[in-house]
């Protein structure tokens, strides 16, 4: 054992040293409050609520996005509302408010992440506080929708993690976050939390469950990590813009990577490899998320474009993320990791 330490090249005994005493992930517990939300944007110049080390865990509390008086209209008892959504939508108001609608908490400041590097966003966990969620109606084909019906309260089954839709209709629940980003260059401004980008944001990706990891390039110093918009269950598409909406409360391991750069938000499952991209134009938004797919297939599996793109064809899945959320659509492709069977 002695010879094969003695030989150890001095990169390896350093790689080493610096592992034996790098500090274990501290977990920041944030709960949301009038103090911790960013009500609707994503913005390169709000004042963080919270700063991490890079690696740092966040214990974090996410509200559903609607008001106390839209759950009471749908038929929710006022002891069922939280007290925290209450005080958010009485106290922000005016500028601190908008353009957007959904309540995020954060902006959390990650050290040492500065514009083009890639911060990766791992879900640990996602647990319901709440035993109901809603669903409104309005979206992609809103002619369907009886425009004097309030939102559908839909009660959660947490033990069976089940929600039962109508008698006979049972929906697996399958919780993640919708609403999952960072803040935009700073040339645009602050930007409306309901429209999804190169900075994630509102990306409303279902397969973004817990075991997942999402890549986010960086475009402002610090990140500033947001997170809301909580779904129970959602199909692809999203198309009447509501899933079963619902607050959470998640672990989430954020870390800088400094060996990446992306374009565009790219993911991973514990089944898939997943790119992703958005636009205005369908056709556009749907071309961008496969060449990122075949982008990915170059660098990281080293094949050529040409053997990427038929890859692609052949075993990859092009999905419509959502339909909704304008002014950008969003498309993603899955590519399962079980067809990579050598070394």
């Amino acid at each position: 054992m002695k010879k094969i330490a003695i030989v150890c090249s001095s990169a390896i005994m350093l790689s080493l040293a610096a592992g034996a005493f790098a500090h274990p992930p501290k977990t920041h517990r944030l709960e949301a409050t009038p103090a911790t939300v960013a009500y609707g944007y994503y913005w390169s110049d709000a004042p963080p609520v919270l700063r991490i080390d890079s690696g740092d865990i966040i214990d974090v509390d996410t509200l559903l996005t609607n008001t106390p008086a839209g759950l009471a209209k749908a038929g929710v008892p006022d002891d069922k509302i939280q007290a925290s959504l209450k005080s958010i939508v009485a106290e922000v108001t005016g500028e601190r408010k908008g353009p957007g609608g959904h309540i995020l908490t954060g902006p959390v400041y990650v050290e040492g992440a500065e514009p083009g590097d890639v911060l990766e966003v791992k879900i640990l966990s996602i647990d319901l506080p709440l035993d109901y969620g809603y669903n409104g109606c309005s979206g992609y084909l809103p002619e369907n929708c009886e425009s004097s019906a309030p939102s559908k309260i839909i009660a959660l089954n947490r033990n069976k993690m089940t929600a039962e839709f109508l008698p006979g209709i049972v929906i697996p629940l399958k919780p993640f976050y919708g609403s999952i980003g960072i803040a935009p260059a700073p040339d645009m401004g602050r930007l409306s939390s309901n429209p999804p980008g190169r900075h994630a944001g509102n990306l409303d990706n279902r397969e973004l469950v817990v075991g997942s990891t999402l890549y986010i390039p960086v475009f402002a110093r610090g990140a500033l990590f947001e997170i809301g918009d909580g779904h129970a269950a959602q199909g692809d598409g999203e198309v009447d813009q509501t899933a079963i909406e619902t607050s959470l409360r998640g672990r989430l391991q954020l870390t800088v990577r400094k060996d990446m750069k992306l374009k565009w938000p790219r993911a991973e499952t514990a089944t898939d490899y997943i790119s992703m991209a958005t636009d205005p134009d369908l056709a556009v938004a749907t071309k961008s998320a496969i060449q990122e797919m075949v982008d990915f297939l170059v660098s990281a599996k080293k094949l050529t474009r040409h053997q990427a793109y038929q890859l692609v064809s052949i075993a990859g899945n092009v999905a419509i993320t959502q339909l909704v959320d304008k002014p950008n659509l969003g498309v993603h492709v899955k590519l399962p990791k079980s067809i990579f069977v050598g070394k």
